[in-house]
């Protein structure tokens, strides 16, 4: 099959309902040739369900992220389902959560126990989850490609989730300078608000949307994730082969827009 990720083998955590980019990101990966693999947290048969939408039937593994035993146990996975000794070429992580209390506007009264949750969760699996399968990625390097949201300002209500995402892209830029020399790319694709199941999480998001009714210069539909994905698969490609370290800002413009 022909594709910019024909013949590659990727892994794409996230997929929740149709309406996520990691969806989409899985479906445009299919299409472009690679054979995905999702893994899933929690209501693994809701998972198994909308799976069932991608183009080629996929196999769901479990994992969560703050728990170890499954990481450890990930690479194994993959591999019962893509064979010993293939490898993969590419991971994408969209894995985010921050408990309500660290969201809406509660920021001055938010508890550690509740930030640390938003930070393991959100920043810190970057790391977890590259490292759970960098024996498979080490094989002949690849492309880690993170969900991002813009963590450049203070937005309403997002509170502590901006703090993990802030956290998120220093991880990145530490994995991308540890992974280089095993020619393993680490790049974040920072997204505009889409109404996902994440977003109906965040308390006020709309009043957060509603600055890109404003502000993009190019215009954002936030029930229309396939731009983000896109920018996914793209850096998932050999497109950009030196390419490490980067947010590429999928979000209509609104990140570079002043006052």
């Amino acid at each position: 099959m022909s594709g910019i990720l024909a013949g590659k083998r990727i892994l794409v955590t996230g997929v929740l309902t149709e309406s996520s980019i990691a969806f989409h990101a899985a479906r445009l990966a299919q299409e472009e040739g690679a054979e995905v693999v999702l893994t899933g947290f929690g209501r693994l048969s809701l998972v198994e369900r909308i799976a069932r939408r991608l183009p080629k039937p996929v196999p769901v593994i479990e994992l969560d992220v703050q728990n170890q035993e499954q990481l450890d146990g990930l690479a194994a996975a993959v591999s019962g389902h893509l064979g010993e000794g293939v490898g993969l070429d590419g991971v994408v992580h969209s894995i985010g959560f921050a408990p309500q209390d660290a969201l809406g506007g509660n920021f001055l009264h938010t508890g550690w126990d509740s930030v640390a949750t938003a930070v393991q969760v959100s920043a810190y699996s970057l790391k977890s989850l590259t490292m759970a399968v960098h024996p498979l990625l080490r094989q002949r390097g690849g492309s880690v490609v993170g969900l991002d949201f813009d963590a450049q300002l203070a937005w309403p209500k997002y509170d502590w989730m901006g703090v993990a995402k802030a956290a998120l892209e220093a991880t990145s830029r530490y994995l991308a300078r540890d992974l280089g020399p095993e020619n393993i790319r680490v790049n974040l694709v920072s997204a505009g608000p889409i109404k996902s199941m994440a977003a109906k999480s965040i308390p006020g998001f709309e009043e957060l949307a509603g600055v890109w009714d404003t502000r993009a210069a190019m215009g954002w539909d936030t029930a229309d994730p396939e731009p983000a994905a896109r920018g996914v698969v793209a850096l998932l490609s050999d497109w950009f082969p030196k390419t490490t370290g980067e947010i590429v800002h999928v979000d209509g413009g609104v990140h570079m827009m002043g006052a």
